[in-house]
């Protein structure tokens, strides 16, 4: 016997959240973002002109996965749209089902969507890792529900797999790239710059006092720095984020989730890269450094020893995330694609314009940049 049960308020998720700590803690390739502290965090900030539609699904009367989901109103060029989609919002780079059988929970849940009210015109879920994790799921789910897909990219994201040393990993770069970083490095221990790492134990009720100083100094830095004029608002710094930077960086502290990654000189911050970890995979989010030490190349020093404290930790994979791939070309090992898998309703017209229209688009230039 299965059974949905269908939550839309983020309060009565409290009562879930045992459940939900068990299921994340099965699943392959977790992340951060799929953690429901996260999930409370993002839906104080940015939940007011949204819908919650959380799935908890259950067979043989145990719950085997979360299916978590938002409404919200989408601007295309055909017109505004309900979207029935991940809550993810591109702050990670993949997404999917809470729980070991993704599989099960995604078939049972968008049943469900698809046998209740409707309250969207697109059922679209992006955020998906078809390669490594999904494997034609989310598709299978959705043919399952009687419901017809396009399928197209969504992100290509910078992806740097992690090898045994960072000799085997300078080694597998241009020669160029390689001497740059090494004479770099040189530089910055001639000008008594060192690396520390803050990575805090898992901690639900721990003290907070050196995790806030730190996202202190990385916020002051991200004001001052290139990403401080950036014109995206969602940089550190900015205060149409600042408040869910704030409140997602506890959740990761208490999680043990967090990853900072800075450089001092004269005992002072002078550059950073905020991140998140879970199982040995890194989510690089933010960077940022001292624009008046610009000469000592420290965007590059930062990445560098980032990289090279990883595989010391025996950590496996960073995401550099999508965007700036000229940026982070040289760093990267392999570009990975996030898969976007959206259900136009058959029953708006305009719906099915959208539908033909992202086709024909897909078909003249298969790339995400195309369909944006």
């Amino acid at each position: 016997m299965t059974e949905v049960v269908e939550i839309s308020e983020i309060s009565d998720l409290v009562a879930y959240a045992a459940v939900w700590k068990t299921l994340f803690a099965r699943m392959p390739r977790a992340t951060f973002f799929q953690t429901l502290q996260w999930l409370c965090a993002y839906w104080k900030n940015f939940g007011a002109d949204q819908r919650l539609r959380v799935l908890i699904v259950h067979a043989g009367g145990e719950p085997i996965g979360i299916l978590p989901l938002v409404v919200r109103r989408e601007q295309t060029r055909l017109g505004s749209f309900r979207v029935l989609t991940y809550p993810l919002a591109d702050w990670g780079s993949f997404y999917g089902p809470i729980g070991a059988d993704g599989a099960a929970t995604l078939a049972l849940g968008l049943r469900y969507i698809a046998q209740t009210r409707r309250d969207w015109d697109l059922l679209d879920l992006r955020w998906v890792e078809m390669d490594a994790v999904d494997r034609g799921r989310t598709e299978n789910a959705f043919r399952l529900a009687g419901m017809s897909t396009l399928v197209t990219p969504w992100k290509e994201i910078s992806m740097v797999d992690l090898p045994n040393s960072w000799e085997d990993y300078l080694e597998s770069r241009k020669s160029k790239f390689r001497q740059n970083v090494r004479r770099l490095i040189r530089r910055g221990e001639t000008s008594g710059i060192t690396f520390h790492r803050f990575r805090p134990e898992a901690s639900p009720n721990g003290s907070m006092e050196e995790s806030w100083s730190l996202l202190e100094d990385c916020m002051q830095l991200a004001a001052r720095s290139w990403q401080g004029s950036s014109e995206t608002g969602t940089t550190l710094s900015h205060a149409s984020v600042r408040d869910f930077f704030h409140d997602s960086h506890e959740a990761a502290t208490r999680l043990g989730m967090l990853d900072i990654g800075y450089l001092k000189q004269d005992g002072r911050m002078i550059a950073f890269g905020y991140k998140y970890h879970h199982q040995g995979e890194i989510q690089a989010m933010r960077v940022g450094h001292d624009p008046d030490l610009q000469n000592l190349g420290l965007g590059t020093l930062q990445y560098a020893h980032g990289l090279m404290d990883s595989i010391s930790l025996g950590e496996r994979r960073l995401d550099l995330g999508p965007n700036h791939l000229e940026t982070k070309a040289g760093w990267r090992t392999s570009l990975a694609m996030s898969y976007r898998i959206c259900h136009h309703s058959q029953w708006m017209l305009r719906a099915q314009a959208l539908r033909l229209h992202r086709w024909l688009k897909f078909r003249r230039n298969p790339t995400p940049e195309s369909l944006e």
